[in-house]
């Protein structure tokens, strides 16, 4: 890709924004799991999801809160350094971070792949 007088492609510009998007779809992600369980953990009932009877009983579902909380705060924080890597990126401060914040993201599929590439293929733009 062409650059421009002071060095900077587009690749690099686009990775980072995408590691941004992808970071905040992962936030949001993650926090709406967690607001849902602690939701269930405070009233009782998940609303939007009707009761299923199962003929063994319901002592499948006493683990599940917690490891769909987990998994929420796991989301949560990959979405967090999606975003600060994607920063990194457009700051062309750390490759590092840049790299792992696209490598985050990558539950995103899509915009994960796609910030792996165009941040590694613009790895000599960073100071």
């Amino acid at each position: 890709m062409e650059a421009n007088g002071n060095s900077k492609s587009g690749l690099l510009t686009a990775g980072g924004v995408l590691s941004i998007i992808g970071g905040i779809l992962e936030a949001i992600g993650g926090g709406i799991v967690v607001g849902i369980v602690i939701h269930y953990l405070t009233r009782g009932s998940l609303w939007p999801i009707p009761h299923i009877p199962f003929p063994w009983g319901e002592f499948v579902l006493d683990f599940l809160p917690a490891i769909v909380i987990i998994v929420g705060i796991v989301v949560l924080v990959l979405g967090a350094i999606g975003i600060a890597g994607g920063i990194s990126a457009l700051n062309r401060k750390s490759f590092g971070l840049s790299l792992a914040g696209a490598i985050c993201i990558l539950p995103t599929t899509l915009f994960g792949i796609l910030a792996i590439i165009f941040v590694a293929a613009s790895k000599k733009e960073f100071k």
